[in-house]
C-alpha cells in the first residue's frame, strides 16, 4: 500500500479501522498498524497508564515505531524515572522532544511563570509552546501516529475510531485501545507487568505537567486533575484538552 493511498482515500483507512476492531489482541493491533503504514508511524506517549500498555505492545510486536515523548520542562520527577524505567524494561530509546527554548522564554516574560493559570486562553497559549508545537515537529515526516486515547476517557473522546484521518495533522491518527475501559488497561498493566508511573498510585490517573496537576477526590471525573482551577462552568470536563487531540474534528473513517 502506497504512501499516497494511505493518506488520501478513505478505504485503506476503513479497513484498517474494520482490522483493528476485529481483534482484541494488541499486540496484533499494532501489527496490523504497522503492515498498512508504510513510512515512519509515530507513537507519541505521555508515559500514562494507556501509553505504558500501547509501548509494552509495540515492543512485544516488535514493529519499528518512532517513540517520543514531549518533555514540556514541567514534568513531575516521578514521569521522568517512568521514562528511564521504561527504556531500562523494553530495550527502547524514548525520544524527549523540548519546546524551543525562545518560545518558553517569551511566554514566560509576558505571562510570568505561572501565567497560565490567569485564563483559559492563557493555559491554552502555555500548552501550545510546550505540547503543540513540540509535538508538530515530532510528527514532521511521519506518515502515521500512534496514542493511547480511550473513547472512555471524556466525553471529547466518545467517537474516537481506530485508524481515522486526522486533518491537523494530515497524518493516520491510530488508536489501538480505543474501545479498551480502565479495568481493561489496568489488568493489561498487571498481567505483564508493565512499568507505571508511582503518581498513579497517590491519585493521579491523568498526569501532565506538575504545576497543572493535583490528585483527584473521591467520584471525580478521571481528569478533573487537569487544570483543575479552571472553572467547569467555563471550560467544563469534557472540554479539558490541551490541543494535542482535537477530537471534534476526527469522524470514523
Amino acid at each position: 500500500m502506497q504512501a499516497a493511498s494511505i493518506m488520501t482515500e478513505a478505504s485503506p483507512i476503513a479497513d484498517l479501522d474494520a482490522a483493528l476492531a476485529a481483534t482484541g489482541d494488541l499486540a496484533r493491533r499494532i501489527g496490523l498498524i504497522r503492515a498498512a503504514i508504510p513510512g515512519r508511524i509515530a507513537f507519541s506517549t505521555s508515559l500514562g497508564l494507556e501509553d505504558q500498555a500501547v509501548l509494552h505492545a509495540i515492543s512485544a510486536s516488535r514493529a519499528d515505531i518512532d517513540i517520543f515523548t514531549l518533555d514540556t520542562g514541567r514534568h513531575f520527577p516521578e514521569t521522568l524515572e517512568t521514562v528511564a524505567a521504561s527504556e531500562a524494561r523494553y530495550g527502547v530509546k524514548i525520544r524527549l522532544v523540548a519546546p524551543e527554548a525562545q518560545d518558553v522564554e517569551a511566554l514566560t516574560s509576558r505571562d510570568g511563570v505561572l501565567g497560565f493559570r490567569n485564563s483559559i486562553e492563557a493555559r491554552k497559549a502555555c500548552c501550545d509552546i510546550r505540547k503543540v508545537r513540540p509535538l508538530t515537529r515530532a510528527l514532521a515526516g511521519a506518515t502515521g501516529w500512534i496514542t493511547g486515547l480511550r473513547r472512555e476517557q471524556a466525553a471529547s473522546r466518545t467517537a474516537i475510531a481506530f485508524a481515522a484521518f486526522d486533518p491537523a495533522t494530515k497524518l493516520v491518527k491510530l488508536n489501538p485501545i480505543a474501545d479498551w475501559t480502565l479495568a481493561q488497561t489496568e489488568s493489561f498493566i498487571g498481567e505483564y507487568g508493565v512499568p507505571v508511573n508511582p503518581l498513579h498510585a497517590r491519585g493521579f490517573p491523568s498526569i501532565g505537567c506538575a504545576p497543572c496537576t493535583r490528585a483527584i477526590k473521591p467520584g471525580e471525573d478521571i481528569r478533573a486533575g487537569r487544570w483543575w482551577w479552571e472553572q467547569e462552568a467555563n471550560d467544563g470536563i469534557a472540554q479539558k484538552e490541551c490541543g494535542l487531540h482535537v477530537t471534534s474534528t476526527e469522524a470514523r473513517a
